[in-house]
């Protein structure tokens, strides 16, 4: 039986523009334990998003397997893998992705309430308040501040315990005090849960906080020394 939360094996990805064939991902494989975070590192145009969006099952590899829990994910149908998203995955991303019409509590209820949870609301208020937003529950994106964003989106993904966190650049629309808290309170909150974390980002002090790094360059992936 496999000892990993999650592992990647052998992942390319291909993609046909203007000149021909490109090559975004060429043989990526790793592996994480549970309760393990990793940093994956890189420039802008590395192929760090794209490797995110597959281990989410988002964005389907050219070549090779994400399994998490020993399932392929790609044997999977749409559905099955929207499915385990919403078992097993949490998300935070740079642009937060609340909806805006939802107000700070409506958002963090959502995942809950698509899975049937009954006491959706109650767990949505206590995580708010977690995060230090008690007091902005029914306030709307627009009139948040992006720090409160990026906190509101955090308590989403907290909400649910995931066994896996996939957080992509979660400071790079925050100015650098704002950004330090935020990481700050996401690592935190991740200790509590014992969630396994992967963390996208170009910042290599974000980086140095996880257990392990992992470079990404040109498609290819090597550890770092």
């Amino acid at each position: 039986m496999s000892v990993h939360l999650i592992e990647v094996d052998a992942v390319s990805k291909k993609v046909q523009d203007a000149t021909g064939e490109l090559t975004i991902l060429h043989d990526i494989s790793f592996g994480l334990r549970e309760r393990e975070s990793v940093a994956i590192v890189g420039a802008s145009g590395s192929g760090k998003s794209t490797l995110l969006a597959i281990l989410a099952g988002l964005d389907r590899p050219s070549s090779g397997t994400v399994r998490l829990r020993g399932q392929d994910l790609f044997a999977l149908s749409e559905d099955q893998r929207a499915a385990v998203r919403g078992a097993e995955l949490g998300f935070v991303f740079q642009s937060f992705q609340l909806l805006p019409n939802l107000n700070a509590l409506e958002n963090v209820m959502l995942p809950l309430e698509l899975r049937g949870e009954r006491e959706a609301k109650a767990l949505a208020t206590r995580m708010l308040e977690r995060v230090g937003l008690g007091q902005r529950l029914g306030h709307y994106p627009r009139v948040l501040s992006g720090g409160e964003q990026q906190r509101v989106a955090l308590a989403r993904a907290f909400v649910q315990r995931p066994a896996l966190l996939l957080a992509d650049e979660p400071t790079g629309s925050l100015d650098f005090a704002t950004g330090a808290q935020v990481m700050a309170l996401m690592f935190e909150m991740n200790r509590e849960a014992g969630t396994t974390l992967v963390l996208v980002t170009h910042d290599p002090a974000i980086a140095q906080r996880c257990e392990r790094q992992l470079h990404i360059e040109a498609g290819t992936l090597s550890p770092l020394q």
